[in-house]
């Protein structure tokens, strides 16, 4: 029997790639996105079903859920994808923007997570793959809203694992380095620093190093590390993808905190 994926934050980016992915290996797909008119292409292929979802809106949801399963009778991957991120001085950030950040990265994540487990628990399987970041393990200024809601959804998913595993339930982290995607486009709010010129010179210097930063161009990576996730049957908890994402990873095992954070400054420019 044919498997059934439910991938959140389908329009573009490491959502689109994964959809296309999955639908080569032969999967039923269910695309999941805010505007699904405009996403042709994917609605063009067989066995792809691309929907509605907002994942700050619970009736949305809902419906996605529901219209998937009634589609194809399962879901038996869930791959959480949808979120954005936020850059600026902490003190500055608008309080909507900090909400926001939070409502699609994380609740908005916890409240896809349980419309899909009573369809996994009643099959007594299924895989959650979360797409974290590497900045869920490490951080880099100005980015602090973002790095909570990652950090908070590494701390959510580890510690799920220990309730879903026993029920069938495998749960992964992906976490990408650093790619071209619209993430840093249309994906990214950019508050900055207001009115508080303090942050103004450090900002700079951090954003000068930020357009500097070698991206990588080649998303289908991602989307292999979600599908060797939800296929590979292991225990297996988390997936670095990116060289970049290896090598800082690598680096934040093997030195303490001051060590780390001297390297950073002197890579970020601040």
């Amino acid at each position: 029997m044919k498997k059934t994926i439910f991938i959140t934050g389908a329009s573009s980016g490491f959502g689109k790639a994964t959809v296309q992915l999955f639908h080569q290996k032969g999967w039923n797909v269910i695309a999941t996105m805010r505007s699904p008119e405009k996403e042709p292409e994917l609605a063009a292929l067989p066995g792809v079903l691309v929907t509605k979802l907002d994942v700050t809106d619970n009736d949305s949801i809902t419906q996605a859920v529901q219209t998937g399963i009634q589609t194809f009778g399962r879901i038996d991957v869930l791959v959480n994808n949808a979120g954005f991120g936020t850059l600026g001085a902490l003190e500055a950030a608008p309080e909507p923007v900090i909400r926001q950040q939070f409502d699609v990265n994380f609740f908005g994540l916890i409240e896809v997570t349980r419309a899909v487990l009573p369809g996994m628990r009643a099959q007594q399987a299924g895989t959650i793959i979360n797409v974290s970041s590497v900045g869920g393990r490490v951080t880099f200024p100005f980015s602090t809203l973002y790095h909570a809601t990652k950090f908070a959804v590494e701390g959510l998913t580890e510690s799920l694992q220990y309730e879903l595993n026993p029920l069938g339930i495998r749960l992964k982290l992906v976490e990408p380095g650093g790619y071209k995607t619209d993430f840093a486009g249309r994906s990214m709010s950019y508050y900055g620093v207001g009115s508080l010129t303090d942050y103004q010179p450090p900002f700079d210097q951090f954003l000068g190093k930020l357009e500097q930063w070698p991206m990588s161009e080649n998303l289908g990576e991602v989307a292999e590390a979600i599908y060797a996730a939800a296929t590979d049957n292991s225990d297996k908890l988390r997936y670095p993808v990116g060289q970049d994402a290896v090598a800082l990873l690598e680096a934040r095992q093997q030195t303490d905190d001051i060590t780390f954070k001297k390297m950073l400054i002197s890579q970020t420019g601040i």
